[in-house]
């Protein structure tokens, strides 16, 4: 039997698709988080052209997503 290796949550990237979908947001709403929200995780670009591809780190996410409902809730 093959053991399996399991990849920290901290090196998983994510596409700004897959983004959305675990936000359950549109593609407009991930734009103005880029924007607007100062705590919202930094892209990561995969290249230098132009047209790379954009990645999200996934616990940078997930972080991102607790303090975001820690804030919604009044904690400090």
């Amino acid at each position: 039997m093959k053991k399996v290796k399991f990849v920290e949550a901290s090196h998983i990237r994510v596409s700004q698709k897959t983004t959305c979908e675990l936000l359950d947001i549109s593609r407009q709403t991930l734009l103005n988080l880029i924007e607007r929200d100062p705590d919202f995780p930094k892209s990561i670009k995969d290249g230098e052209s132009s047209q790379s591809s954009v990645y999200f780190d996934y616990q940078e996410l997930l972080d991102w997503h607790e303090l975001t409902k820690k804030k919604s809730r009044g904690a400090k």
